[in-house]
C-alpha cells in the first residue's frame, strides 16, 4: 500500500479545512494562495521540455505517481477518465497531468503507452533523478523506493493538485473523494461566483 503521508499532514488541518470548503463549495482541500510547486522543468514522454505554462486556459489536474503503481495510480486515473466523463460540455477545459516518481523504470515510452490506456489526451511528464527529487520538494510530495524481493516499489504521496486556468493551485484531490465530488469542484473553478473565495490562504506557507 502507498504511504499517505499528506493526509497525515492535512489531519491537523481538518476543522480549518471543513470551514474553508463550507465557505467556498469545494469537496477538495481549498489551498488557494499556498506555495507548493507552483511550476516544474521537467520533459513530457517524446524528450521535449514541459512546463505547467503549456496548459495555461485550462483546468490541470496533477498527479504523482508511477507505472507499477498496483492500486493508488490506476484508480486515481481511472477516477480522472469518469471526472472528464461528468465534465460534458467542459470536458476539453480539463487537462490530466502524471509526472513519475520512478524516472528508472518509467521510460518516455512506457509513460506514453500508459497513458493512452487511459485516455490519449492524459500527459506524463518525467525528469532525471535529480529533477524529480527537486520537484517532489517543491510540491510538497513525498515518495520513496520501497525494496520488494528482487525489484522494488514506491511509497508516495496519494494527492491529486489542481490548477486553475491561469495557473494558480486552487485545490487538492484526496485520494478517497469521487468523481462527481471532484467534477463537481471542477465546475466551480470552471464557471466561478462572482465572488470567487480563496479561503486558506497561506495554508502550506
Amino acid at each position: 500500500m502507498q504511504r499517505r503521508s499528506f493526509i497525515t499532514t492535512l489531519a491537523g488541518l481538518t476543522l480549518a479545512a471543513s470551514t474553508a470548503q463550507a465557505a467556498a463549495g469545494f469537496n477538495a482541500i481549498d489551498i488557494t494562495g499556498s506555495t507548493i510547486g507552483p511550476d516544474y522543468k521537467l520533459t513530457y514522454a517524446d524528450g521535449k521540455p514541459a512546463s505547467l505554462r503549456d496548459f495555461r486556459g485550462k483546468v490541470v489536474m496533477l498527479f504523482f505517481g508511477y507505472t507499477q503503481c498496483p492500486d493508488v495510480c490506476p484508480t486515481t486515473l481511472a477516477r480522472a477518465v469518469e471526472i472528464k466523463r461528468l465534465l460534458g460540455a467542459d470536458a476539453d477545459k480539463l487537462q490530466v497531468v502524471f509526472m513519475t516518481v520512478d524516472p528508472e523504470r518509467d521510460t518516455g515510452a512506457l509513460l506514453s503507452e500508459y497513458m493512452r490506456a487511459f485516455d490519449p489526451t492524459f500527459v506524463a511528464v518525467r525528469g532525471t533523478a535529480e529533477q524529480t527529487a527537486r520537484t517532489a520538494k517543491d510540491f510538497k510530495v513525498f515518495y520513496r523506493k520501497v525494496p520488494s524481493g528482487s525489484s522494488y516499489s514506491m511509497d508516495h504521496t496519494a494527492i491529486t493538485y489542481v490548477f486553475d486556468a491561469s495557473g494558480k493551485i486552487r485545490l487538492g484531490f484526496k485520494h478517497d473523494a469521487t468523481a462527481q465530488q471532484c467534477a463537481d469542484d471542477l465546475r466551480l473553478l470552471l464557471h466561478p461566483p462572482k465572488k470567487d473565495q480563496g479561503i486558506l490562504k497561506g495554508l502550506f506557507q
